[in-house]
């Protein structure tokens, strides 16, 4: 199977500079990505259940897997669901379709999001980073005429580094437009 882009990059030169800049001894210690988690949530499925199957279809473009429904662990009556219901779709991305994937984010999908100032620093203090995006139409699969409701979509890239800094190195390795730091 043909390597992507994004896989070739990290393999030939992300990989041995982070290994300097890192001061780590062993290559096979270097960060590396391990999957890519799309999610989107539905409230509008409790509802009308045809409007995830819309749904599933648009992350279907986007991530270019088919994805899975994700249902209510508890009922609750104030929000009327139960348990059972399904609320939304997710996707797990791994090797060559992850390395597309955040491939298009960085430089096709973000680019479009309106009067970006980049991604915020935070990570979740095991090395991963969630990124929530307002709409899907900044994706170039979404047209945007064909659906009615646009929804939000939540991605979570989980990284190999225990730490913060090591997974936030990687991450500019791979060119995510970070806030710039004002000094």
């Amino acid at each position: 199977m043909p390597k992507s882009r994004l896989e070739e990059l990290y393999n030939k030169n992300i990989r041995p500079e982070l290994k300097t800049k890192l001061g780590i001894d062993n290559i096979m210690q270097v960060p590396k990505l391990t999957k890519i988690v799309l999610n989107v949530g539905v409230k509008e499925a409790v509802a009308d259940s045809k409007i995830l199957k819309v749904v599933a279809d648009v992350i279907a473009k986007i991530a270019g897997q088919a994805p899975v429904r994700t249902i209510a662990k508890k009922s609750i009556a104030g929000f009327k669901i139960r348990e059972g219901m399904p609320l939304g779709v997710m996707v797990t991305l791994r090797r060559t379709s992850m390395y597309d994937f955040l491939d298009k984010l960085i430089n096709l999908a973000l680019p479009n999001v309106r009067d970006f100032q980049g991604l915020s620093l935070k990570m979740d203090g095991r090395g991963n980073y969630n990124l929530g995006l307002k709409e899907w139409t900044i994706f170039p699969e979404t047209e945007k005429s064909s659906f009615e409701n646009v929804h939000g979509l939540n991605i979570t890239i989980h990284t190999t580094a225990g730490k913060d800094d090591f997974a936030l190195e990687l991450l500019k390795g791979f060119g995510m437009p970070f806030k710039k730091l004002s000094k």
